[in-house]
């Protein structure tokens, strides 16, 4: 309380000051794609996680096969998937997103989604970039794979 009696509040946000440069020991991941991994049955197919320290998104490497469909699941993050290899599509609710390489697929939150390779012999592959870890970090994040 001030002198008159008024009750004052303080301000509920941080104010901002000069950032702090806080260096992780791990920078880089080298060889995220391991010819060897071993996958849980969620994983499939398989995807690799770039395993570095970022709070607000992440990075996974997938591949599918030819003629691969990925399980049908939804998310309470957002994803960006850049393909790099191969032609197919995405089926995000009840629309078919088609695609091939140098394109780009948003995924909208909670939508239900699966891709699929369309290709008969060769793969296709893509990086997906999402906010997951920002979304776990407040105890948000959800996965949910179709039954």
């Amino acid at each position: 309380m001030n002198k008159k009696g008024k009750i004052i509040t303080r301000d509920f946000y941080q104010k901002a000051t000069s950032p702090v440069v806080i260096i992780p020991e791990n920078l880089v991941h080298h060889d995220v794609e391991q010819e060897n991994a071993d996958f849980t049955e969620m994983a499939r197919p398989p995807f690799f996680i770039a395993d570095l320290p970022s709070k607000t998104m992440s990075v996974t490497i997938g591949t599918l096969h030819p003629e691969q469909q990925s399980g049908k699941h939804r998310h309470s993050y957002e994803a960006i998937m850049y393909i790099i290899e191969g032609e197919g599509f995405t089926m995000i609710e009840d629309m078919k997103v088609n695609w091939k390489a140098g394109d780009a697929v948003y995924v909208p939150v909670w939508s239900w989604h699966y891709n699929v390779n369309t290709n008969k012999t060769n793969r296709a592959k893509y990086v997906s970039c999402d906010n997951a870890p920002q979304l776990h970090a407040v105890g948000l994040a959800l996965f949910e794979p179709a039954q």
